[in-house]
């Protein structure tokens, strides 16, 4: 059965399954993966935020997790080792630019659509921010949605998407406002104390001339 979301993933299972996608896109001659080669891909320590260092046992139960959910299970191989693969295209009927999408998602955290661009292109290659932009609205509109918009950030230029496998996305308070610069705070008051130095080093210099032309003249 299809999972019926909105889903609550753990940290963790959602790493397994976002290494299980990107991984049958990046080295399929290696896909479904071994528990040991989804060990390693899961703890990555580029392309991945954050940086895990998960063991076998956390692997399995995440495996477990998401098997219930209908996103993940063991592969029917010949091979002796038991190996597993993400079901995601069946439980949600991805494009592979929605995949791309909710995979970079799933193991990097929000990002911008700029971002997204350029980190999903092992796997899909958008030809332009609008074809991005495109892939998250429809993610947007499904019901219940797999991606939402973020609120801008305080000085960014571009608003940020997280995937929802894992329920609402918490985000830090916002910092408060600096406080606006007074004419008397200290970066003001220390220019004008060298402004002023340097004004009465040049009249010092300006009097030891006169003294000298004085004594010449005299």
């Amino acid at each position: 059965m299809p999972p019926q979301p909105p889903l609550q993933l753990t940290a963790v299972q959602a790493r397994v399954l976002g290494s299980l996608i990107e991984k049958e896109v990046t080295t399929p001659e290696y896909y479904p993966l071994s528990l040991n080669a989804l060990l390693n891909a899961a703890n990555q320590r580029n392309n991945r935020e954050p940086v895990m260092n998960l063991g076998e046992d956390e692997v399995r139960e995440a495996l477990g997790g998401l098997e219930e959910n209908g996103l993940a299970g063991q592969a029917r191989t010949d091979s002796r080792v038991a190996k597993y693969e993400h079901r995601i295209g069946e439980a949600f009927n991805l494009s592979r630019a929605e995949t791309a999408l909710l995979c970079v998602l799933i193991l990097r955290g929000p990002q911008t659509p700029g971002e997204l661009r350029g980190r999903t292109e092992r796997m899909y290659r958008f030809e332009e921010i609008g074809d991005v932009l495109s892939g998250l609205e429809r993610l947007e509109r499904r019901e219940p949605a797999l991606v939402r918009v973020l609120p801008r950030q305080a000085g960014a230029r571009e608003v940020r998407y997280a995937h929802l496998l894992s329920g609402e996305v918490t985000l830090p308070p916002a910092a408060a406002p600096a406080p606006a610069a007074r004419e008397t705070d200290a970066p003001q008051e220390e220019r004008i104390a060298r402004l002023e130095a340097d004004l009465a080093e040049l009249r010092e210099q300006v009097r030891a001339l006169r003294e000298k032309i004085d004594s010449v003249l005299g």
